[in-house]
């Protein structure tokens, strides 16, 4: 199931809104085959290691175990359902890291599979399982995305020089930040972040898809020669003037008189958006914070960066802190939210 795990995660930022999943064929302790869901829309785990079993290998099948990181689907989707094809391989036993939250799954595969007198064991490793794929989990449980907050620092506690851009991480932490965000399905930025800083928000320092960019403009007075509203990837400016969320950039209206954290996580949700990167400014992360509308947050601390002025960072409130490490002059500090 270790061996799951480690397959599932190569698939970060490539699969959602559909969940990481890996796959083995075993036939006494040796492993016949192996694979994973890779790319939304196309074979999944299962399938995928099935058919890797060499040629002179497949008369094993039908003695053999695979295990799977989540539960086999029962469903047709973009795919048929994997049950199904563990029942038509004559597969005898099946080892399931966890539960499918997903309301067409749930308990629907495992169901499938016993009734055609499979062997079914569940719960091998299932927080390991579950925290891979706590973007999906969090999404189909609390119908909402998976918040991650994320801003730098200096050593001083502030994040910007009055009214202009700031450079505080380095440039081996600014490659690490890109990373993350090929890991998420979007990104989300406030007004004066997008005007001061304007940033691309894309993952050009990095290989990867690049998040659908939010950006919050109100009034709709954001100039349109900013870098977020290039054809480089998908752009939705939340505002409280048009609605058209399938152009590019596409329009989602807010009410004025309605929070404005609850008005984002609902209109993630109904347009299937997984997981969100909050990257700045101040206001929106505290805003975030306050809601107590967060699940992760990344904080870099250059330590060689002393402003004599400038934006305060956000207040963190009941966070845990997880683990830290430095790249050169900047520390990172990973919290969960408590």
């Amino acid at each position: 199931m270790h061996r799951c795990l480690e397959l599932a995660a190569q698939a970060a930022g490539h699969v959602a809104p559909n969940p990481m999943v890996g796959s083995l064929l075993v036939f006494e302790d040796r492993i016949i085959g192996e694979g994973y869901h890779e790319i939304h829309g196309k074979a999944h785990a299962e399938v995928n290691c099935i058919n890797s079993v060499a040629p002179e290998d497949e008369h094993l099948i039908q003695q053999s175990t695979i295990y799977v990181s989540l539960e086999p689907c029962a469903h047709h989707g973009k795919t048929p359902p994997c049950a199904d094809l563990i029942i038509e391989k004559r597969i005898p036993r099946v080892v399931v890291g966890c539960r499918d939250p997903f309301p067409l799954v749930n308990g629907k595969g495992i169901e499938k599979l016993e009734a055609a007198g499979i062997d079914v064991t569940l719960g091998v490793l299932e927080s390991e399982c579950q925290q891979l794929n706590r973007r999906f989990f969090t999404f189909n449980t609390q119908h909402r995305p998976y918040i991650i907050l994320k801003w730098a620092q200096s050593a001083n506690g502030y994040i910007a020089r009055p009214g202009e851009r700031t450079a505080i991480s380095n440039e081996y932490t600014n490659r690490l930040v890109h990373k993350w965000r090929s890991e998420e399905a979007s990104i989300l930025v406030g007004p004066r972040t997008a005007l001061i800083d304007n940033p691309a928000l894309t993952t050009r320092l990095w290989t990867g898809l690049d998040p659908i960019r939010l950006v919050i403009d109100k009034q709709l007075e954001l100039p349109k020669d900013l870098q977020i509203f290039n054809n480089k990837a998908k752009t939705i400016i939340f505002n409280t003037i048009r609605h058209a969320p399938g152009t590019n950039p596409g329009y989602y209206q807010v009410a004025e008189d309605s929070s404005l954290v609850d008005q984002i996580l609902i209109a993630l949700h109904q347009l299937k958006i997984q997981s969100v990167l909050v990257e700045g400014g101040a206001r929106l992360l505290q805003s975030f914070i306050d809601a107590e509308a967060w699940d992760e947050a990344r904080i870099i601390t250059n330590n060689e960066l002393v402003l004599p002025t400038g934006l305060p960072a956000p207040r963190l409130t009941q966070a845990h802190l997880q683990s830290h490490e430095s790249l050169l002059s900047d520390t990172i500090r990973y919290y969960d939210h408590d």
